[in-house]
């Protein structure tokens, strides 16, 4: 048997290998008419240079070092997200990802022709794999536990102090994440108008950084909720040890089952969580929980309203490998929502999508710089490529401004603004 199987292998890595050839070629013939840069290909066979090598058109420069051919069949079965997956695997690297990622969010075209062909199939695999982690009651916990619960230890490794998982506010690129992170805060809360006395309700706790903040410096109280056990663990003990326990409320519920009413509302970054087909319920359960005269601000990852609609339809890196249940809503869909479900009205807006992008280029420098941690905390290094990805991936989203991040200040009808109006300035100092 084993001088049969010898010639066997001999032959599938000849067939592999022309498969591979066969699968570059299609790869290079799909980029061509790359702009705005250049990418340079670099594997076993040569170097291939695509795009505006020189000159004012080429704004990126990237080169792709291939070190595995099966590259290309990852690419060719899965896409963007088969390439994810391959740079976690240690299959190829790259010399600046995010700028990777911004050349490619430019040419949108060239990125949905190399979803096309061999790649629709894996799209209807994983979008048949994404249908099954439905937002239920128990398919949250079960979505919600896949991504935060990986180790309070590991996102202590590149969050800020506050460990706020959710954009900062960014006034200044010298601005530290400490200072920025401490800046958003602040904005809620004088957005809100937060004042001593006020009863406000959190949907989605993180590790306490926000009903921390509110409490300790606005001197409210908050009413907390999370469905991650890991979250909830941490922010129980935060509290304590913060000696907050008569102003912070803990719930490990979901946030369905809320009831009561109160005076302000506060949702960071957590509907992106909830599903698309939960939208409604999401702002319904948010317009029920405010007295008739409250007011409530969400912030929310978006997507650009044109591109919504195909976003949902598709399953993208995060969804497969980060973030399984997820979705990025556009403000259209919220709105529609909203309007749907409830009677809030949306009195102010604010994007601040560029301060995501130095949000998670500070997160990324601090991933990077603690790779060795990670590793003795137990963590793989194809784990930790496949995070490094992830933060790249969104910076470069966000740069481009094909993501963005937005306040959203919702008043129920017998709200007033205050002499100010209804949103104080976001760089506001703190009183």
């Amino acid at each position: 048997m084993t001088d049969i199987a010898k010639p066997r292998l001999g032959t599938d890595r000849i067939r592999e290998g022309t498969v591979d050839r066969f699968l570059r070629g299609k790869l290079v013939e799909a980029m061509q008419g790359l702009r705005d840069g250049s990418l340079v290909l670099h594997d076993g066979l040569g170097r291939v240079e695509l795009g505006n090598v020189t000159g004012a058109a080429a704004r990126a420069h990237v080169l792709l070092r291939i070190n595995d051919m099966r590259f290309y069949r990852a690419v060719a079965l899965n896409g963007s997200v088969g390439a994810g997956a391959a740079y976690a695997d240690g299959w190829w690297h790259c010399d600046d990802l995010v700028d990777l990622m911004r050349l490619l969010v430019r040419n949108r075209a060239l990125l949905d022709r190399m979803e096309g062909g061999l790649a629709r199939i894996g799209g209807a695999a994983m979008r048949a794999w994404h249908a099954l982690r439905e937002n239920t009651r128990v398919g949250s916990r079960r979505n919600i536990a896949a991504h935060y619960d990986l180790g309070n230890d590991f996102f202590a490794l590149f969050l800020s102090p506050d460990l706020m998982y959710s954009s900062a506010l960014w006034t200044h690129p010298d601005d530290t994440l400490e200072v920025a992170s401490t800046r958003k805060l602040d904005a809620i809360c004088r957005k809100l108008a937060l004042t001593p006395g006020d009863r406000v309700v959190e949907i989605g706790t993180g590790w306490g950084g926000f009903a921390l903040h509110a409490a300790r410096h606005y001197g409210c109280h908050v009413t907390t909720t999370t469905i991650s056990r890991e979250q909830h663990a941490l922010a129980s003990r935060r509290i304590a040890e913060a000696g907050l326990d008569g102003q912070v409320t803990l719930l490990l519920e979901d946030y369905r089952d809320l009831d009561g009413q109160y005076d302000k509302l506060v949702s960071i970054e957590m509907v992106e969580a909830i599903g698309a087909r939960y939208l409604p319920a999401y702002f319904a359960k948010l317009g029920a929980l405010l007295k008739p005269d409250g007011v409530g601000l969400v912030q929310a990852i978006t997507i650009e309203d044109h591109r919504y609609a195909q976003a949902l339809a598709s399953v993208d890196f995060i969804k497969r490998h980060i973030f399984p249940g997820s979705f990025i809503p556009s403000l259209n869909a919220m709105l529609a929502a909203k309007t749907q479900a409830s009677d809030l009205a949306l009195v102010h807006q604010e994007d601040f999508g560029l301060s995501y992008a130095l949000t998670l280029r500070a997160w990324r420098e601090r991933f990077l710089a603690r790779w060795s941690d990670a590793r003795a905390q137990g963590y793989d290094e194809r784990f930790l490529r496949m995070w490094e990805f992830y933060l790249a991936y969104c910076e470069g989203g966000f740069l481009e401004r094909s993501i963005g991040v937005s306040h959203l200040l919702l008043a129920k009808p017998d709200a007033r603004p205050g002499p100010a109006g209804w949103a104080m300035p976001a760089g506001s100092p703190r009183s």
